[in-house]
């Protein structure tokens, strides 16, 4: 079973707070889960986060994975600005092949 530790919504509609937790990776964002590892309150200014840094290590020494998220690169992937539209200037200028003109 693979662990996640990832952040569980709480709070009421347009008040998000969060919980971060480990979680089985087959569950849902807001269900089943491990352990609670701190909270996250995005409403304060600065952001409050609080963290129960000594399990955080345990999760991620042991089986404990982090969530790559949809807008961020994963380590294999190309360079943000080095595809082959960013290198014609961002115009789409590719070719049916993958190279430029």
């Amino acid at each position: 079973m693979a662990v996640r530790i990832r952040l569980a919504r709480h709070g009421a509609k347009k008040r998000p707070f969060y919980r971060i937790v480990a979680a089985p990776s087959e569950a849902p964002r807001d269900g089943r889960f491990l352990e609670v590892l701190g909270t996250y309150n995005p409403l304060t200014d600065p952001a409050t986060i609080e963290v129960k840094e000594d399990r955080v290590l345990y999760w991620l020494e042991n089986r404990g994975q982090g969530v790559r998220h949809r807008g961020e690169p994963a380590a294999q992937d190309r360079r943000v600005g080095q595809g082959p539209r960013q290198a014609a200037g961002g115009l789409g200028l590719v070719s049916p092949q993958g190279r430029l003109p």
